[in-house]
């Protein structure tokens, strides 16, 4: 593990909301992230249909984009979301886990570039899709 992978993991780690949301850490290297968020009653946004709440969705997609900023080679401190995009394709499906997967594509001075995808067990049909753009330290 890359010492910018351990910070990040670190990082991770210490979030409440995180915490809050049983978000957990399965993939961590080289500006790729991967986060899961188990099916929890307590973040249903529509009681009739179990859906999750979009915000949940969000915080996950959004976590996991950090990670990956934070985690890659050419990011030598931390990071801050400066925009994010998020197009939701359809509703988590009630019961499932959410799995967030994020690519940090590209660094320059000051942004990180990032995408994503969240899913759940039907991988090929994603709940959401995501770019953003994050704030890095400045390389000297």
């Amino acid at each position: 593990m890359t010492d910018r992978s351990q910070i990040a993991r670190q990082f991770l780690e210490a979030l409440p909301h995180a915490h809050a949301l049983g978000m957990k850490l399965l993939e961590l290297e080289n500006g790729l992230a991967r986060i899961e968020m188990p099916y929890d009653a307590k973040f249903i946004g529509d009681p009739d249909t179990g859906v999750l709440h979009g915000g949940a969705v969000s915080s996950l997609i959004d976590t996991c984009c950090g990670a990956a900023a934070l985690c890659h080679p050419s990011n030598r401190g931390s990071t801050a979301t400066l925009d994010l995009r998020i197009e939701y394709m359809r509703a988590a499906t009630p019961g499932q886990t959410v799995v967030a997967r994020a690519e940090c594509y590209h660094v320059t001075r000051n942004v990180a570039f990032v995408r994503a995808t969240a899913t759940d067990d039907d991988q090929d049909n994603p709940v959401a899709s995501a770019s953003g753009t994050f704030a890095v330290e400045a390389r000297t």
